[in-house]
């Protein structure tokens, strides 16, 4: 049976609208500051950690959650979710070093598996099918609105102040969102009691983790043909098969197969992997590119994402009133398209053509993503009903999260490759290490490194970086291609 709160709905909205801020915030915010955080801790190998961390815990945890959800309720899921964020910013902000500051993404990402999911389900429940549309565009342009203060706040967190503030400004956000969950959120749960499915869980972790670290170390620390590469990709692979079949034959499965039956929520989780390579590689490496490669500031670097936080929202307005008008479908391909475009334009990126041309690229995917995710969440969710509400939410955000945990550890070992080489390439093996490209992010690391060797490091940050935005224009066909079987009705 539906439960549908009808009272304080405005309230309950604005909480989660300010709990999905925290989450925009730290998709843009993070990655503007990291060039000056990397430089300030050290351990530039690390880089892709900071992010591949979050992405982690989080693509980890998020089916758990969307699960224990559908059996305890969306208040205490959401609370927790929120409650684990902020002590993970804390920790954030606190840290002393590279390792502390990837322990506490850890955290950070934990509490994201709970709060993302969890906002989006709540308001899938409080507002009939015929306004989902409408508010799920509003919810999904908050990940632009805010994300467009993100990397301006990040640049002038940088530029004026320290980086830890970019974690410190989350915690008034949280406590405000918590306590408008806290007050108005009136949520009757079901009497039924039914069990989790902890070992699905557990499997989960231990798939996610053994991969991710395959993809991050691989080429690097582990060889790919040693036997530790070889044994996290057996472990990889035999935790995915035992997750499928131990989710065949339990009575109460954490992730439904019936679910990956239906034709909508197959293809739109499979294009939601994809994308979530996609938006890693512009919003983890551009600033990078903007600040070691064209030797602009922080705020120039922040500028290049805030266009992406543009076209987000207005994308996502759009797409809560074309889903009404032409269909979840056509509105999808819309995005797709605009994915496509944004990924021409990163391939064709290069250090002479300045800044303004990411950004108009970054623009483009901004659009595209607006459109695609609030096409698929309001179909999702209408698709389903109340019980199974919170996991196949969850199973949607969970394959956009994998993907990108995928991409950031696939492009961290890609331009940690191309550093390499080139420092080899230039016989450099004594002075410079891939550590040394900390270096590059400040005028004043330029300067001591000397015209030759920030050359060569330079040189190698372009290559790899390009190399990564050729392979932008691959996903965005690829995720165009997926949007092509999504099916031409909902039921």
């Amino acid at each position: 049976m539906e439960r549908r709160q009808t009272k304080n709905r405005g309230w309950v909205l604005a909480s989660v609208m300010l709990a999905m801020f925290l989450a925009a915030i730290e998709a843009t915010i993070v990655a503007t500051a990291m060039p000056s955080i990397v430089a300030d801790l050290g351990g530039f190998r690390y880089y892709s950690w900071v992010f591949s961390a979050y992405l982690l815990t989080n693509a980890a945890t998020v089916l758990l959650f969307g699960r224990l959800a559908d059996v305890f309720g969306r208040k205490p899921i959401f609370m927790v979710g929120i409650s684990l964020f902020l002590f993970g910013a804390i920790l954030s902000a606190l840290a002393p070093s590279m390792l502390v500051l990837i322990g506490a993404r850890l955290v950070q990402g934990l509490g994201a598996g709970a709060l993302m999911p969890m906002a989006t389900t709540i308001v899938g429940d409080i507002y009939t099918k015929e306004e989902r549309a409408k508010i799920q565009g509003y919810l999904s342009s908050v990940w632009g609105i805010s994300a467009v203060t993100g990397p301006a706040l990040g640049g002038f967190f940088v530029d004026v102040l320290s980086w830890p503030f970019v974690f410190w400004m989350n915690v008034p956000l949280g406590i405000l969102a918590l306590l408008g969950i806290l007050i108005f959120f009136k949520e009757e749960r079901s009497t039924e009691k039914r069990p989790v499915d902890f070992k699905g869980s557990l499997l989960v972790v231990l798939t996610v983790s053994s991969l991710i670290l395959l993809l991050v170390e691989g080429g690097g620390t582990l060889g790919w043909l040693s036997w530790q590469s070889g044994g996290l990709a057996l472990f990889s692979v035999l935790g995915l098969s035992l997750f499928f079949y131990h989710e065949k034959r339990v009575k109460d499965p954490m992730l439904p197969v019936e679910l990956w039956s239906i034709t909508l929520i197959r293809y739109a989780n499979l294009t939601s992997f994809v994308t979530g390579m996609i938006i890693i590689g512009v919003s983890s490496y551009l600033p990078t590119f903007v600040q070691g490669v064209m030797e602009q500031s922080a705020t120039v670097a922040g500028f290049t994402l805030t266009t992406m936080s543009i076209g987000w929202p207005i994308a996502s307005t759009l797409a809560g009133r074309l889903i009404l008008k032409i269909g979840y479908r056509n509105t999808s391909m819309a995005g797709g398209v605009s994915l496509i475009i944004g990924g021409i334009l990163f391939s064709l990126l290069t250090p002479e053509k300045g800044p303004w041309f990411a950004a108009t690229g970054s623009l483009f995917i901004g659009i595209g993503m607006g459109l695609t995710t609030t096409s698929f969440i309001v179909s999702i969710q209408n698709r389903v009903d109340w019980r199974t509400r919170g996991i196949a939410t969850a199973s949607n955000m969970f394959m956009r999260s994998i993907g990108s945990a995928i991409g950031a550890a696939l492009l961290g070992g890609i331009l940690n490759s191309r550093l390499a080489a080139e420092i080899e390439r230039a016989n450099l093996e004594k002075e410079l290490n891939t550590n040394s490209a900390n270096l590059l992010l400040q005028e004043s690391g330029r300067q001591d490194l000397g015209t030759e060797a920030a050359a060569v490091l330079q040189q190698g940050l372009s290559s790899g970086l390009q190399m990564v935005y050729a392979g932008l224009i691959v996903l965005a066909i690829v995720s165009f291609l997926l949007i092509l079987r999504l099916p031409r009705k909902e039921d």
